[in-house]
């Protein structure tokens, strides 16, 4: 394991012991809008992850989600997300992750997502394959949309500007099923290790997706924007897949977009 990664490593750990600890305790929510939530376990696992990475790469750029990196002029740049799947935590769910990425001049070449309640730990880098608790992982070898199971997501912000709902229903009977567990994070961590054959959404920050797109890609997947392209953190479209039913999910996606009547500047 690279020292990149290792730290990235020692950071996801100490951000889930952090949320492990809060889990059952009393939350202190506010609102960053009318339902984008935040609590006290997103801030202080982010500032214990940041203080971290700056304690051994005082030099590097962190982007994160709480407020807590700042950009340095470095060609190496952290995403930081201290809680993917905050809501869920409110909740009590256990679906959430930590996720921290890094790119070094624009490409992406580490990525951890731990999920502390399941101790499960995502690793990669990249040229050097995906993990799952040190053991490797490949995408699955399904190979037809009618019977893969898909993942997708949901904004808790600006929700009738968003056109999901349309492609949730196609996609829906499209497939075997699509879940909706609200984390990007473990979503494409899931996509990686098998368990879902295709994913997608709008709208995700560069936090959300660092990670795990760099786990689908070095697990045998693909990640594109829907016209194709290479996805890049923050592209508004994101497509992940096995590889093997991305052009029928890229197809299903534009024939949708093209009967779809949506609201001007929604994409």
């Amino acid at each position: 394991m690279n020292h990149f990664l290792e730290v990235a490593v020692e950071a996801a750990l100490a951000g889930g012991e952090i949320l492990v600890s809060e889990f059952d305790c009393p939350l202190q929510i506010t609102y960053k809008g009318d339902v984008d939530l935040v609590t006290q376990a997103d801030r202080r696992s982010e500032q214990a992850v940041v203080a971290l990475l700056r304690s051994h790469f005082p030099e590097h750029s962190v982007v994160a989600e709480e407020g807590g990196g700042r950009e340095t002029g470095s060609d190496y740049r952290w995403f930081v997300d201290p809680l993917d799947g905050t809501t869920n935590f409110a909740h009590k769910y256990p679906c959430f992750a930590v996720s921290i990425g890094l790119e070094q001049a624009g490409e992406l070449i580490a990525g951890v997502v731990y999920q502390p309640i399941t101790r499960e730990l995502f690793t990669a880098a990249k040229g050097e394959g995906s993990f799952l608790n040190q053991k490797r992982i490949h995408v699955s070898k399904i190979d037809r949309l009618a019977t893969s199971l898909l993942v997708t997501g949901f904004p808790s912000v600006k929700r009738t500007q968003n056109p999901n709902i349309h492609y949730y229903w196609d996609f829906t009977l499209r497939s075997h099923g699509v879940r909706r567990d609200g984390s990007a994070a473990m979503d494409l961590a899931s996509v990686a290790c098998g368990r879902f054959e295709g994913f997608w959404e709008f709208g995700l920050h560069p936090w959300d997706t660092a990670a795990g797109v760099l786990l689908v890609r070095e697990a045998g997947g693909v990640v594109t924007t829907f016209s194709g392209q290479p996805y890049r953190p923050g592209d508004h479209e994101t497509v992940a897949s096995n590889g093997l039913i991305h052009g029928e999910m890229r197809q299903l996606a534009s024939d949708i977009a093209e009967r779809t009547v949506l609201r001007p500047g929604v994409l």
